[in-house]
């Protein structure tokens, strides 16, 4: 049997990079209102040091690039030590991307200028209609993305142009001891709030699997240009906020004012505050833009900024979501949690754990919606992951680390280390919102482990695997015919035709598989997809029964059309047999029909026949 596992290494920096801001510039767009919210005029220089923390991680991730090129992210940097640690830290991840969804979703209708009634319901309504888009593996969702990316990071720097009058009295305004920030402790909890501007950094991680040679090149050529990017971005935006006329002349930070010595809610506060502290960057659009073409031209600015920044935002959700389906499928492959979250859908979507990427962030927004809290949670996931990931870095030896990183990546470590205690003790409802995850997953582990030591029976010899398993020597003069290996009525078809022509028969079954890549090396394998031993066996079973040589294969791979394709030309086969798709017209609108490809891509000579079985699962 011929097995591949497909890991295209196309991925170059150029590409990878606008993914990367995808992640990781979005932060842009909460934190600098909350950066000034939290600290008013001395924003600037808690940015400073902020972009200070920003460029050691993204050095520190350069080092795990190039340690793990075939995929770092914490779950498999913190395994190689420890199973539980690396349970622990892909579940922190999940943390980070169920409040990232909620987030991302919250802020982008605020950008969108909805008014705060509709918010949640809209943000709802928005994570689960990317759910059923995702249901259908909809691959044009990542060349969207890319495109909003790119708008995002034009308009970005089409308004820091706009800021440069605004700078002089952004710079008069800067000071470094705002009234209600005297102490030590206060200062350091202020940073602390705004450390969620390391979101995304982890995703870089989980590129390097698809990332082009030399891997380590590749990632600090995504990793860097992205880093000048949102920090030169974060300063000239910082500073344009501190110097606008609604806000030169704040002199305590809201935060104290209304929440610290006023006691308000955050439903109390001024409509005025919370328009820079949600939707800081729409603010400086409309500002800058008044300031260069008039109020009117200000106006147009400010929604377009709103709509780009809002779809950016909306991308995050789907990233997150998606993020979140392959953490719970990560887990599952791995035994920790239960199996059926790694069951594919024919799109190669694991459906439960999509469903249940839809759901814990919905739940979340039923009873948070408030960005500020949003953001504290948010932060508990972000830190405890770069945390476990840089300290399990540094703390494995056989990692081919110099002596200087690994003494740098311990002393990162040991900061964030420190920030994670602080959140964890200062900010109670992140803390009980992570532990109430960390719970659940340890505890279903728990129980898995107990029923799997019970109930764990030996594989059995005989089944689907003994037939499939067995490898045939190829007649190279015989004529040669390949077939999409799903159901009993096509097999039969392609059987008799076979043997009506004294055929070889190819019988090729594609798992397509759509999620990030947390498991390097780690593809479904044969042995554990039934539905594939049970297509591919059906079609050994006839063969073998009418004396037509057969030879299985089956693949993972994230398109259909253009394995089946690869593999039709590889073996030289004359004729292709597919079964038509019985899925709706919007299925097939949104995922691709198979078909339709292949036929418009298969070479001159290779016949191609496409039935309608009547027990056919769909191909196309």
């Amino acid at each position: 049997m011929l097995v591949k596992q497909h890991r295209p290494r196309n991925l170059d920096w150029h590409h990878a990079g606008p993914m990367l801001f995808g992640d990781w510039g979005t932060s842009r767009l909460y934190v600098l209102g909350l950066a000034f919210y939290y600290t008013a005029h001395a924003s600037v220089i808690y940015l400073a040091v902020m972009s200070v923390l920003m460029a050691v991680v993204a050095w520190a991730y350069t080092i795990i690039c190039r340690c793990f090129p075939e995929g770092g992210g914490v779950y498999t940097a913190a395994r190689q030590l420890s199973p539980l640690l690396g349970v622990i830290g892909a579940t922190l991840l999940l943390c980070d991307f169920i409040v990232t969804a909620a987030l991302s979703a919250v802020e982008a209708f605020h950008y969108f200028g909805l008014s705060h009634g509709w918010v949640v319901p809209a943000s709802i309504g928005t994570i689960i209609a990317i759910g059923i888009v995702n249901w259908f593996g909809a691959r044009s969702a990542g060349r969207v993305a890319l495109v909003i990316a790119l708008l995002a990071i034009g308009l970005s720097f089409l308004i820091g142009l706009l800021c440069v009058p605004f700078l002089p009295d952004g710079f008069r305004t800067i000071t470094a001891n705002p009234p209600g920030l005297d102490t030590t402790l206060a200062r350091w909890d202020a940073f602390v709030r705004i450390v969620l501007a390391l979101s995304g950094v982890e995703a870089v991680a989980n590129m390097t699997g698809l990332m082009k040679q030399p891997v380590a090149s590749t990632a600090k050529k995504t990793i860097w240009p992205v880093l000048i990017e949102v920090v030169t971005l974060n300063f000239i935006f910082g500073i344009a906020l501190s110097g606008l006329p609604a806000l030169r002349d704040i002199a305590q930070p809201d935060h104290i004012t209304y929440e610290v010595l006023g006691g308000a809610a955050g439903g109390a506060i001024p409509a005025s505050v919370l328009e820079y502290r949600d939707t800081a960057v729409r603010l400086i659009a409309e500002a800058v833009g008044g300031h260069a073409f008039g109020a009117a031209g200000g106006h147009v600015l400010g929604i377009v900024a709103g709509i780009v920044f809002g779809l950016l935002l909306l991308s995050a959700v789907n990233t997150a979501v998606m993020a979140m389906v392959s953490v719970l499928f990560a887990l599952s492959q791995d035994r920790e949690l239960p199996a059926g979250l790694s069951k594919l859908n024919y799109s190669g979507v694991p459906w439960i754990g999509l469903i249940l990427a839809c759901i814990l962030p919905a739940v979340v927004l039923s009873f948070v919606s408030d960005v500020k809290t949003l953001s504290e949670m948010y932060a508990i996931g972000v830190v405890g992951a770069i945390s476990i990931n840089v300290c399990s870095c540094a703390w494995n030896r056989s990692l081919s680390i110099a002596v200087w990183e690994r003494r740098s990546l311990w002393s990162l470590a040991g900061v964030m280390v420190l920030i994670e205690a602080t959140i964890i003790v200062n900010k109670p409802k992140a803390t009980i919102f992570a532990g109430i995850v960390i719970g659940s997953v340890l505890a279903v582990r728990y129980v898995l482990g107990r029923v799997a030591k019970q109930e764990a029976v030996p594989e059995p010899a005989a089944g689907w695997m003994s037939e499939i398993g067995q490898l045939v020597k190829i007649d190279p003069r015989k004529p040669r015919i390949m077939l999409a290996a799903r159901g009993r009525d096509n097999a039969e078809f392609a059987v008799d035709l076979a043997r009506r022509r004294g055929a070889v028969l190819f019988a090729v079954f594609v798992r397509v598989l759509r999620v990030m890549d947390l498991q390097p090396g780690r593809p479904p394998r044969v042995e554990d997809d039934p539905e594939a031993q049970e297509a591919l066996g059906t079609v050994v079973v006839l063969a073998k029964q009418a004396g037509v040589q057969c030879y299985p294969i089956y693949i993972t791979a994230t398109d259909i059309a253009d394995e089946i394709l690869d593999y039709t030309v590889t073996f030289n086969c004359d004729t292709l047999i597919l079964g038509k798709s019985r899925r709706s017209a919007f299925s097939r609108a949104v995922a691709g029909n198979v078909i339709t490809k292949v036929a418009a891509h298969l070479p001159e000579g290779v016949s191609l026949v496409t039935r309608a079985g009547r027990d056919d699962s769909p191909v196309a």
